[in-house]
């Protein structure tokens, strides 16, 4: 659930209460070239590597990720949910980067899971994918497939998926999904004032 997006982000990150169920995960490790990424755990566990480093936050615990810093995370408890604030913010001199995009990019997300249009992991299907990741590889780049490889089939697939009517940001997915009132602890943990 965004807490703090594109419409009242202001000069401040952009927050958001993530609910992670039972084994859970992030797509894939990677990074944000532009961005730096905080994780708050305020209840259950989330596991995490950055930078090659792997450990688990319990409640009250944070770790940042720095632009450029390779990571990934899930949730390894075969029954507890995790509940996590995500910070997220425009690194230092990245001043040309649209913050937003990230939202934009998680909207898309969203809609396409929403709309069954992605695989029991939760990746969009090929050729969505290829035009997601090559519109947004300013927000993030995966480490897998290697580069050079990625390079490759973005330049093969991506064009291939244009000419069948894929793409990379459609209003119809990227639009909110659901309007719901954050409890008002949540809100505090944010450091956010309480819904009117």
């Amino acid at each position: 659930m965004i807490l703090r997006g594109t419409e009242d982000r202001g000069q401040g990150p952009g927050i958001v209460h993530l609910t992670a169920r039972p084994g859970a995960a992030v797509v894939g490790e990677h990074f944000h070239p532009n961005m730096t990424e905080r994780f708050t755990v305020f209840s259950g566990r989330l596991d995490a590597s950055i930078a090659g480093e792997t450990f688990s936050l319990g409640p009250g615990q944070s770790a940042m990720v720095e632009a450029g810093v390779v990571h990934d995370w899930w949730n390894s408890s075969k029954t507890e949910e995790a509940h996590v604030l995500i910070e997220i913010e425009r690194a230092p001199g990245a001043d040309r980067i649209d913050p937003n995009r990230f939202e934009l990019m998680i909207g898309m997300l969203f809609g396409l899971a929403n709309a069954g249009r992605v695989d029991k992991r939760g990746r969009p299907f090929p050729l969505q994918a290829a035009v997601i990741v090559r519109e947004f590889a300013d927000v993030v780049v995966f480490t897998q497939p290697p580069p050079a490889i990625q390079r490759v089939a973005l330049g093969i697939l991506a064009p291939l998926a244009n000419l069948l009517g894929y793409r990379a940001i459609d209003p119809a997915f990227c639009r909110p999904h659901a309007h719901v009132t954050p409890a008002p602890e949540i809100l505090a943990l944010a450091g956010l004032p309480p819904s009117p």
